[in-house]
């Protein structure tokens, strides 16, 4: 493309350094500039709940390109920068301070912050959350230094921050309004077995508690509940989820509903600015729904189609949704998306800890999920692209092959993948 074109991305995250990488890969020889407000290099933060929490893996093993990769790629990378605003009109951002930069496309990547929690006691020392590589760094010092680490939230975030904590050799409990960890995603079929894995690990949980307070003289000290019991921890930690950081879209106007609006090509409602990763809801023609993913493959994969995008390559984003959890000894892979189903389908040990879960909707696979079964990821994918009716009884029979659903009549009656 031509050499006076300025290709910006604002949010150095995981999305924005492949959309990067990308633009140059597929001959993008204009100015292009990554902003993030963070101070580090563009890094992935699947891990900052796992691995390196518990110290296992060094930061080196966090970032997305050597420190060399920007430079040597004509990319200038601006950490610790803000971006105030987006005037798309002008094709203009406006950097914390005044300055002004021009482009001819942009991306949001901006990512997501994790939500707050609107109790008393929100504010106090020991409470802390979770999503930066400096959060994580402040968090493995705190859960080691601590007594009892309370976790507000049965979400994969607190559930996993909960299991590293344990694995660090801290008392734990898990403090939740749901009846068992994860049922948004998972349902009370699988996320029982989240349940049992945590207490079998020595997790205090108190699951269907809500939490009216934190409290603490000066320092967190725990919480308290509705019903008037405290639950004692000298940190806290809360995983409730996060929320799209759609600022600057919203006040440059563009069209924001749970996430910043794109269509199957993340494209925003406005001419030359695209969206992608965490903060983009995009609308995805298999399910026939917007979904906005907040997990590492989603960023990684929308990126790069993002990137051919902006150069005009008019590609959609067709990816299953995929994303993964390690917990103690239980690894688990997660295909599709599934936020209404009918009938959930098991095959397989669930309690020992090695089964397939489907969801279904009126027959039809909408995802699957692989838990310490490691050779049936491309046979559960397999089954969610075919849209075909699946017989629920063979799809739970581990002695019939994935594969052989496909070739069932019944399956073949059923017609054409839905993308």
């Amino acid at each position: 493309m031509a050499t006076d074109q300025t290709f910006v991305i604002v949010g150095a995250s995981l999305a924005g350094a492949k959309a990067a990488e990308t633009l140059r890969a597929e001959g993008f020889d204009g100015r292009l500039v990554l902003i993030g407000e963070e101070a580090e290099r563009p890094y992935e933060r699947p891990m900052l709940s796992k691995e390196y929490l518990r110290g296992e893996k060094p930061a080196a093993k966090l970032y997305v390109h050597d420190e060399g990769f920007y430079a040597d790629n004509g990319i200038e990378l601006m950490t610790g920068t803000r971006v105030q605003s987006l005037d798309p009109g002008a094709h203009e951002i406006t950097l914390a301070g005044g300055a002004r930069m021009s482009y001819s496309r942009l991306l949001l990547s901006t990512g997501a912050a994790p939500r707050r929690l609107p109790l008393p006691g929100a504010d106090l020392p020991g409470v802390a959350y979770l999503r930066a590589m400096g959060e994580s760094d402040a968090l493995r010092a705190a859960i080691t230094a601590a007594s009892r680490v309370v976790v507000i939230g049965a979400g994969w975030i607190g559930s996993e921050v909960a299991a590293s904590a344990r694995h660090l050799g801290a008392e734990v409990a898990i403090v939740a309004p749901e009846a068992v960890p994860l049922v948004r995603v998972l349902g009370p079929e699988v996320g029982g077995v989240y349940r049992d894995l945590h207490a079998g690990h020595g997790v205090d949980l108190h699951l269907s508690t809500q939490i009216e307070a934190i409290v603490g003289d000066g320092a967190a000290s725990g919480v308290r509940t509705t019903d008037g019991v405290v639950i004692e921890g000298d940190l806290v930690v809360v995983g409730v989820g996060v929320t799209p950081r759609v600022e600057l879209a919203k006040l440059a106007g563009l069209t924001v509903e749970n996430g910043i609006v794109v269509d199957e090509f993340l494209a925003t409602s406005v001419p030359d600015v695209f969206a992608a990763g965490d903060v983009a809801a995009t609308w995805n023609t298999r399910y026939n729904k917007r979904i906005r993913m907040e997990h590492w493959a989603n960023a990684l994969n929308q990126g790069p189609v993002a990137a051919r995008n902006m150069l005009g390559q008019h590609t959609a984003y067709e990816k299953l949704p995929y994303f993964y959890s390690d917990q103690y000894d239980l690894g688990v892979e997660y295909n599709g998306y599934a936020d209404d189903w009918d009938r959930v389908v098991v095959r397989g040990d669930r309690s020992g800890r090695e089964f397939l879960a489907f969801w279904l909707k009126d027959g039809r696979v909408l995802a699957g999920m692989n838990a310490n079964i490691w050779d049936q990821g491309d046979d559960i994918k397999a089954l969610i692209r075919s849209g075909a009716s699946i017989d629920p009884d063979r799809l739970a029979d581990p002695s019939v092959p994935l594969a052989d659903l496909l070739a069932s009549p019944a399956a073949k009656a059923d017609g054409p993948s839905r993308g």
